[in-house]
């Protein structure tokens, strides 16, 4: 009688999945990812997982294979856009210009929401179990106040200009991404130029004090009284 085939697929030596079955679960991961970031473009990341899951061709449980929640998803499909947030942060603070330096990256990070629904969501949100994306943000947020504090010493920013400032304005450029495509780029490029406009040097009467806002802060439930 022919012995039994084993009813496990095959693994390496080591223990580890075979090569074919890892590329496999590569090929999963990576359908995933597409997935997730197409569907957050278009409708924002309150799509379920399961639609990701059929978006992707793949069984629900190998999207929690890959991604037992669903901010791990989340975090994994918007890392390199953070990622790019970051190193323009990065290449700003090695600018000698830092107005210019602080000017392009609100660009750049403006452009990002108004072409991705889901970006301003992932930027702002928290992941509590994404610890990468809290230290690059942290890492931001730091870069950020040394590149403000740079041009507010050069004189090219109003002296009472807070970092916090920037979070009000993606929260005002995520408030005006509703609309199509062209509309939200427009809406969003105009909110810009004003808020630039607002920052340059004056001797007009003071800002109220600054917002006590940081990105972590943002995204969370409503305080509520009583």
């Amino acid at each position: 009688m022919p012995a039994q085939l084993p009813r496990n697929p095959p693994s390496s030596a080591s223990g580890l999945p075979a090569p074919g079955r890892r590329a496999d679960a590569r090929h999963n991961r990576a359908r995933l990812l597409q997935a997730a970031r197409e569907a957050y473009a278009l409708d924002g990341t309150d799509v379920s997982s399961s639609t990701i899951a059929r978006r992707a061709g793949v069984g629900a449980a190998t999207l929690y294979r890959h991604f037992p929640t669903r901010g791990s998803l989340i975090a994994a499909a918007f890392s390199e856009q953070l990622g790019q947030c970051v190193a323009a942060l990065d290449e700003a603070l090695q600018d000698d210009d830092p107005w210019r330096g602080l000017r392009n990256v609100l660009i750049k990070v403006c452009t990002m929401q108004a072409q991705d629904r889901g970006f301003s969501a992932a930027f702002l949100s928290q992941f509590p179990d994404a610890p990468d994306v809290h230290r690059e943000r942290a890492r931001a947020e730091e870069g950020l106040a040394r590149l403000v504090q740079r041009a507010k010493d050069t004189g090219q920013l109003r002296k009472d200009f807070d970092p916090s400032d920037v979070t009000l304005l993606l929260l005002a450029n995520d408030g005006v991404v509703r609309g199509s495509p062209a509309a939200s780029m427009a809406a969003s490029r105009r909110l810009l130029a004003y808020f630039l406009q607002s920052c340059l040097p004056t001797d007009g009467t003071p800002l109220p004090r600054p917002a006590p806002l940081r990105l972590d802060d943002l995204y969370k439930p409503p305080h509520r009284t009583g």
